[in-house]
């Protein structure tokens, strides 16, 4: 189960390379292309070498030798020497501590070793926002141009609080409701945009035997209670309860996201918290396949997760954000993210940027997107197809990207915030908890974690 590795990473910045695909065979490179002659010959001159360091996820090793290749073309006075490993943090640390950095780092936060945090914590990174202002190579837009609004706008690409930016947005994974679109199709049902028209279909599925919602285990509500709050209070409100702000879930905004969560309690397939584990969280998320439930939070991972499983006759995937909580009001859909990043002693930063840049460039967006490695440019979903075209298409069809988790703090004993904000749920369904009970233990998490927050 992909996500399981998230849920444990939850109550970090945020991320799951997991959960957007990771875990494949082994393999590394310790070099990178090597140039040719008829480059040296051109320049006249010794090369520069770049040192460009990424992990290697369900992506692959392959594309980054192709993008590489590619900017060394452009670039004939440079030598790219690629590091690429699924123990990135175990081959790259050694060298760091003697002082050898590469000068990009393809890494995001949420890893076992942690490295990417320390480098942040350790205030270790180069400022990257003129990167945003530089043109894109071999294009006429900047690189701030080319991005969709929001992804250099959190906490964990402007990590210090002050409008710059030192870690750039990569690879992402959108997250939302899962449906079949064929029984809604087939049974005249409009997708609801708002809760109030999600508590009317609910209801109108319950007379015909049908629940209105399910999910894989409670661990799947991160992302949904993040978009959930974003839509309740805004991306402002959300960074000051991430940030356990004192009495921040006593809040109107904090008590719509309470309501509608103990309210979808109610209109959960009952069947739900006793398979939502390991084990048997496929179960849950075959409801939806088989039209016993309508909808499911998920990310885009959930269809390989069942790509061989049985289905109604017809079945067809749909893919929604979160209804608005009021009428024309905003909705959210959550996303996964990667990142890349320069470290501050890296020896050729400007440089670094260069190949940054270079990174959303429409060449080097398209030989990534082959792998399935979709980054957060306006258009891409354009250039998509199938279910991935669906999916991406979310953010371009008027929905706002939520990131971000709750923030990294010193361990407390016996506390552990997502398993009391999200882990409750399945007491919400089988009512062994109330509404009440929960919101008093978040607090009491809240209040205890404040104090333990990394500076």
């Amino acid at each position: 189960m992909k996500k399981l590795l998230s849920l444990a990473l939850a109550a970090t910045l945020t991320l799951s390379l997991a959960a957007c695909g990771g875990n494949n065979s082994s393999t590394s490179s310790n070099s990178g292309n090597e140039p040719a002659s008829a480059n040296s010959q051109t320049t006249g001159n010794e090369k520069r070498t770049l040192k460009v360091a990424a992990l290697e996820t369900a992506y692959g090793a392959d594309v980054w030798h192709e993008i590489a290749t590619a900017f060394e073309k452009v670039n004939p006075e440079v030598k790219v020497e690629l590091t690429i490993d699924k123990s990135l943090e175990d081959v790259i640390g050694p060298g760091m501590k003697s002082g050898d950095f590469p000068d990009v780092i393809h890494l995001a936060v949420g890893q076992p070793k942690g490295l990417t945090e320390t480098f942040v914590k350790d205030n270790n990174l180069t400022d990257l926002t003129d990167v945003l202002y530089m043109t894109v190579p071999g294009e006429s837009a900047t690189v701030g141009d080319k991005l969709i609004p929001g992804f250099t706008d959190t906490s964990i690409t402007n990590p210090y609080g002050d409008s710059k930016t030192y870690l750039m947005p990569m690879f992402y994974s959108p997250c939302g409701l899962f449906f079949n679109a064929a029984l809604f199709e087939q049974k005249g049902w409009d997708v609801p945009q708002t809760w109030d028209e999600m508590w009317a279909l609910g209801d109108k599925a319950k007379a015909e035997g049908i629940s209105l919602f399910a999910y894989p285990t409670t661990g799947y509500f991160d992302a949904f209670f993040y978009a959930l709050l974003n839509e309740a209070g805004g991306p402002e409100f959300f960074t000051r309860a991430m940030n356990y702000t004192e009495g921040i879930w006593q809040t109107p905004e904090a008590a719509k996201a309470f309501d509608v969560v103990d309210k979808l309690a109610g209109y959960t397939e009952k069947t739900v918290p006793a398979n939502g584990n390991k084990d048997n969280f496929v179960k849950n998320q075959q409801l939806i396949l088989d039209n016993k439930a309508l909808f499911m939070p998920n990310g885009t991972w959930v269809v390989g997760e069942m790509s061989k499983a049985p289905r109604a006759d017809g079945f067809k995937w749909g893919f929604t954000a979160l209804p608005a909580l009021t009428d024309g009001g905003e909705r959210y859909s959550y996303t996964f993210f990667e990142q890349v990043w320069v470290p501050a002693k890296a020896e050729n930063a400007d440089l670094a940027k260069q190949f940054i840049a270079y990174l959303y460039s429409d060449e080097a967006a398209s030989t990534f997107a082959k792998v399935g490695a979709v980054q957060p440019i306006k258009g891409m979903s354009d250039k998509l197809d199938g279910d991935n075209k669906l999916f991406y298409s979310i953010y371009d069809s008027g929905a706002k990207a939520a990131m971000g988790a709750f923030a990294t703090t010193d361990p407390v004993e016996g506390v552990s915030i997502s398993d009391t904000v999200f882990g409750t749920v399945d007491s919400l369904v089988t009512k062994s908890k109330t509404k009440d009970q929960w919101v008093e233990a978040i607090t009491k998490a809240s209040d205890a974690l404040r104090g333990a927050l990394k500076k």
